[in-house]
């Protein structure tokens, strides 16, 4: 009889040390794989989806860090973060590709964040960011006087 309450604590013990790793393992370990894949890739397709993944995650990660107090009293709150960021990371979703291109880049060219002649760091590009210009012009100015 003492074999038979084992079994059951057994399996709690193992789908309990299972939910553990299945959100580092989702959220960064498969994440940090799939991006070095995708920027190893010729594609841009890839990297934009893994650009927008480590963007969103940063942004719910900063969420979380702030709402912490609240986030405690919600029940299920670590594995609705961990169904949201399965939807994120699945290559089936592209969920993290959909939410940039549907919210984030909206409002980041809503508030003037990024124009869209901005100048990346490789020097590819139509026009220069605002802030490098606003840098760039004041080390001048500096540097004259």
């Amino acid at each position: 009889m003492a074999n038979t309450n084992q079994d059951p604590s057994r399996l709690w013990t193992f789908l309990t040390l299972l939910h553990s790793l299945a959100g580092p393992v989702l959220m960064l370990l498969y994440p940090l794989y799939a991006s070095v894949i995708a920027i190893e890739s010729p594609s841009k397709v890839d990297d934009e989806q893994w650009l927008a993944y480590w963007i969103i995650y940063s942004f719910l990660t900063l969420m979380e860090m702030l709402l912490q107090p609240v986030l405690e009293w919600i029940p299920f709150w670590y594995d609705l973060k961990l169904v949201f960021v399965a939807w994120l990371v699945l290559p089936q979703f592209k969920g993290a590709a959909f939410l940039y291109h549907r919210f984030v880049r909206e409002n980041i060219r809503k508030y003037g964040l990024v124009d869209g002649n901005w100048k990346s760091p490789s020097g590819k590009g139509k026009g220069k960011n605002k802030f490098v210009d606003f840098i760039t012009n004041k080390k001048g100015e500096h540097e004259a006087s």
